[in-house]
């Protein structure tokens, strides 16, 4: 069977252009081939054209409306999970308009899909007190507890994504002063982080009683499941409601009704922004590559909003009472005034 100019495009897209010239991590290759398994599924049962004939050409912008329509109608996916699959089809198609200039019209046709508006919700995150009943829950005479109490403390001072936690080896840290934690990020982008003495010495016993410490363990997972294999997304996300629903329970106004990985980064770059180190800082810490993202903080901050108006505050308020107050007849001041 002779393979079609779709398959031809869409492997190229997917082994090479992303890997070789986007530099595309592993996880954005990941979703972006989810979104055409989920194309090409609507493509065969609802438009019924067989994928082995599937070309180019039998992709229009209407396709693409009605499948975007269909994963919110039938799959219940939020406005956020339309958006991310209709920026990887907008990837493919910024890659083959340059491909096929002859498909150039429908390329940009596709291209002109709009982005649905987000409802964008307040940043969730915990105060320093919130931290500290968190990371009391672990059972630390468990070797397991151990471990996620490592763990927990390591995603909050790191201020890391849960995947660039989940790919961390031995070799990526160094636990002699000054200690620091080196961290693959969006893009294969590293950077380092300081880590202080606490969690270095936290770190230092778990590696050390995991037997992580030897050179042979040097690309081991740091954090690893019973079979030894490194921890998934689902998996740290199931010890972090554990322990929030421990925590709720000891002390509720301390823990917000839905917690998430990502909230240990919120939460620490929001400690960091409201002991005041400046946002340049934070950037280089959770590794955004602009500035503005990391602005998102300065405005959820409402404690700096507060004291910020607090040192601009003028009194602006006449010492007396205001006249009318002392008027009986409000209409007969209202006339002389």
């Amino acid at each position: 069977m002779k393979p079609t100019d779709f398959s031809k495009y869409i492997s190229d897209f997917l082994a090479r252009y992303l890997v070789d010239e986007k530099g595309a991590s592993f996880n954005t290759i990941i979703a972006y081939r989810d979104t055409f398994v989920l194309l090409l599924n609507f493509i065969q049962n609802m438009k019924q054209i067989k994928i082995e004939k599937l070309t180019i050409e039998k992709i229009t912008k209407n396709t693409i409306i009605e499948f975007l329509d269909w994963i919110q109608k039938e799959r219940k996916c939020s406005n956020s999970t339309r958006n991310a699959r209709l920026a990887a089809i907008h990837s493919f198609y910024k890659y083959l308009q340059y491909e096929r200039l002859d498909y150039l019209h429908e390329c940009q046709k596709i291209l002109s899909v709009k982005f649905k508006r987000t409802k964008k919700e307040g940043i969730k995150y915990l105060t320093i007190e919130g931290i500290k009943l968190l990371l009391r829950q672990p059972d630390t005479s468990s070797l397991k507890g151990r471990r996620n109490l490592a763990l927990l403390s390591l995603m909050y001072d790191s201020g890391a994504r849960v995947q660039e936690i989940i790919d961390l080896t031995p070799s990526m840290l160094r636990l002699n002063e000054p200690a620091t934690i080196k961290i693959i990020g969006k893009g294969n982008k590293a950077r380092l982080v300081p880590m202080l003495n606490a969690q270095t010495e936290l770190l230092k016993n778990y590696i050390k009683e995991n037997r992580l410490n030897e050179p042979y363990a040097n690309m081991y997972p740091l954090f690893f499941n019973s079979r030894k294999e490194k921890l998934t997304r689902a998996g740290v996300n199931y010890i972090v409601q554990k322990y929030a629903e421990m925590a709720i329970k000891e002390n509720e106004l301390l823990i917000p009704e839905r917690i998430s990985c990502h909230s240990f980064r919120h939460s620490k770059a929001m400690h960091l922004l409201q002991a005041g180190v400046n946002l340049v800082y934070i950037r280089d810490i959770l590794g955004h590559v602009s500035i503005k993202t990391t602005e998102i903080y300065a405005r959820a901050d409402s404690k700096q909003k507060r004291d910020a108006l607090e040192k601009a505050y003028v009194n602006v308020n006449p010492n007396e009472e205001p006249i009318w107050t002392k008027d009986a007849n409000l209409i007969t001041w209202l006339k002389r005034f």
